[in-house]
């Protein structure tokens, strides 16, 4: 539908130019802007593209939907996007590029000006983080998400095209979402309903039965587990519960108990041993001989403090030469976050991943069967994503009817009445719902907490029957973690950006190691920081500036030249001089150059910068 959407505004057939896609979580829609994208470039309508998405684990995801080569052959495309950061020339010689509400927020008038010297198809992902802005609103932190949508907002007045995509069309809070047209309510009812109708417009909806029907996603099997809790309350009074899906007005208090005792070992364990069962049939029947099919287990835990504790906990049932490797944990405060996520994506191992909230919405990794929903955040749209992690159809895992979408889940009330959601689910009206107070008591970790201190937690029912312990989790494939499965990561502009900068730092240590060696520079100092300055001067400019052409070109010049033959360059560099002070301050003076190099003029084609 998109596609002939996209065709229809290429040949000047219609007047819209915002397209809102409402797919249901697994349903395809990272895509979507590829095939928009393609056919507006290719009719001149627009010159760039800018796909905005809500965490910064999804900008590669975004990258590799261009890069894909089965889409570029069927499409016809050559267009290309990188994942920049808040600097000059996002785009970098390529078609457009892929950036994050936060980033937008942090630097609105840099991607303002960007979007007022090109045209622009502007594709927002997952719209429904962005409520609509009024007058009378006022952002209370830089990460409120009012804050986002007065940032996104100029971007979509500037855009020639929009594309706006949600796997949900309704916020927890009832509030309007960003630049969607709504129809006035009628009469006393509390209906909020998307105007259809809306001139410029054309809205597609991709239901969750629909893409069943279609094979495009697999069925859930919910795995409800039900437990005791007790815990003292706000004031040290015992408080206890004999089972989740009975715990009334205390739910909120036992779920949060049970999340950080003995009831979320038991669901670990029970999530665990089936997705390690599952793995030992499909690599029995067969599969996985490059460690792509076997099924992986996706943890989402409550906080950052229970996901560590998780890790923990898995890694302990894992003989001691796979734990390290096989189980990983992406949260926030980790460094090698993104790395875990695009290894876990990507590669045969990990094979289990413990996070918070980073790798649960949006996260494209078919090779997840199951997930551990260990969390108590109840909001209808954060849990169709949760579970949307392991409904994408694997193409590594065999035929359609041999794959399967496990979700392990506290048996309580709030989760039930969205598992009866899921199953009747249907359209794509967003609703404001009058909330009782004993609805939804709570939607989000990082809000109010209760002020309670957790005791004991049991498991004592799960609703199938519970899978015996097999093998070895992580039996290594023949062939090691390399080959085909290697051969499938994407080669993305940022990734051949990034090992470029690394090709060439690794040939300037290199030709410093040498000179050092080899006494080959008579006068000067010999160092890193030395000759990536004079690098620099060659160049024109410095290599995290530089496109992915000019990358290459430094690499090319740098296996012609040696840098010693153009230390002369920096020898009235005030720059130079300032940073070589800090480097060696405490150590004396900078050494000044006196003449040039004793190798001559300069060898190749590159001119030294003004």
């Amino acid at each position: 539908m998109v596609a002939g959407i996209a065709a229809a505004i290429a040949q000047r057939q219609t007047e819209v130019r915002d397209v809102l896609a409402a797919v249901t979580p697994g349903g395809g829609k990272s895509l979507l802007p590829v095939i928009m994208g393609a056919a507006l470039m290719r009719a001149g309508l627009i010159d760039r593209i800018c796909w905005i998405v809500p965490r910064d684990s999804l900008r590669r995801q975004a990258e590799e939907a261009f890069a894909d080569p089965r889409w570029r052959e069927a499409l016809g495309h050559g267009i290309a996007l990188r994942a920049a950061e808040n600097g000059r020339d996002p785009c970098r010689g390529l078609q457009g590029y892929v950036t994050t509400y936060q980033a937008v927020a942090a630097a609105p008038g840099l991607h303002l000006q960007e979007f007022r010297r090109h045209r622009y198809l502007l594709a927002v992902d997952e719209l429904h983080h962005l409520p609509a802005v009024f007058d009378t609103d006022t952002a209370t932190a830089a990460e409120d998400e009012t804050s986002w949508s007065r940032s996104i907002l100029p971007l979509l007045e500037s855009a020639a095209a929009r594309l706006l995509m949600s796997g949900t069309l309704e916020r927890a809070d009832g509030r309007p979402i960003l630049w969607l047209p709504y129809r006035a309510p009628q009469g006393v009812r509390r209906v909020r309903e998307i105007d259809f109708k809306a001139p410029g417009w054309a809205i597609v909806g991709y239901s969750r039965r629909q893409a069943l029907a279609e094979k495009a996603i697999l069925p859930v099997t919910f795995g409800a587990m039900d437990g005791s809790a007790t815990w003292l309350d706000a004031e040290r009074t015992t408080r206890s519960v004999d089972a989740l899906s009975r715990a009334g007005e205390n739910t909120r208090d036992a779920l949060f108990t049970a999340l950080r005792t003995g009831f979320a070992q038991a669901m670990l364990r029970e999530a665990y041993r089936s997705c390690r069962e599952h793995r030992a049939k499909r690599r029995a029947a067969g599969n996985g001989h490059d460690g792509a099919g076997l099924g992986k287990l996706l943890v989402i835990a409550p906080d950052q403090e229970t996901a560590r504790n998780y890790l923990d906990t898995l890694r302990g049932w894992m003989p001691g030469a796979q734990a390290g490797r096989m189980a990983q944990i992406a949260i926030s405060e980790r460094r090698d976050a993104q790395e875990v996520v695009a290894a876990f994506r990507l590669r045969p191992e990990p094979a289990v991943l413990v996070s918070v909230a980073m790798a649960y919405e949006g996260l494209d990794a078919p090779a997840i069967s199951h997930v551990a929903c260990l969390t108590h955040i109840r909001s209808r749209p954060w849990l169709e994503q949760a579970i949307a992690r392991a409904t994408r159809v694997d193409p590594h895992a065999g035929a359609y009817e041999q794959q399967r979408a496990l979700i392990y889940h506290p048996s309580d009330a709030l989760f039930e009445r969205f598992r009866q959601m899921v199953e009747t689910q249907q359209g794509t009206r967003a609703m404001v719902k009058t909330r009782r107070q004993h609805e939804l008591p709570f939607d989000r970790t990082a809000d109010a907490e209760p002020e309670i201190i957790p005791l004991e937690s049991n498991a004592t029912a799960l609703r199938f029957a519970v899978v015996a312990p097999g093998p070895d989790f992580g039996s290594p494939p023949p062939h090691g973690t390399g080959g085909k499965a290697a051969e499938r990561e994407p080669r993305t502009p940022s990734v051949l950006e990034h090992h470029l900068r690394q090709r060439i730092g690794q040939i300037v240590a290199a030709q410093v190691i040498e000179d050092q060696d080899n006494n080959l520079v008579a006068e000067g100092p010999v160092s890193y920081h030395t000759y990536n300055a004079v690098l620099k001067r060659c160049m024109g400019k410095a290599r995290s500036e530089m496109t992915l052409a000019e990358l290459e070109a430094t690499v090319g010049w740098l296996e012609r030249n040696r840098i010693s033959d153009h230390l002369h360059l920096i020898a009235d560099d005030p720059q130079y001089r300032w940073s070589s002070r800090r480097k060696t301050r405490g150590a004396g003076s900078v050494t000044a150059f006196s003449k040039p190099s004793r190798r001559g003029p300069p060898s190749g084609t590159v001119k030294p910068a003004s």
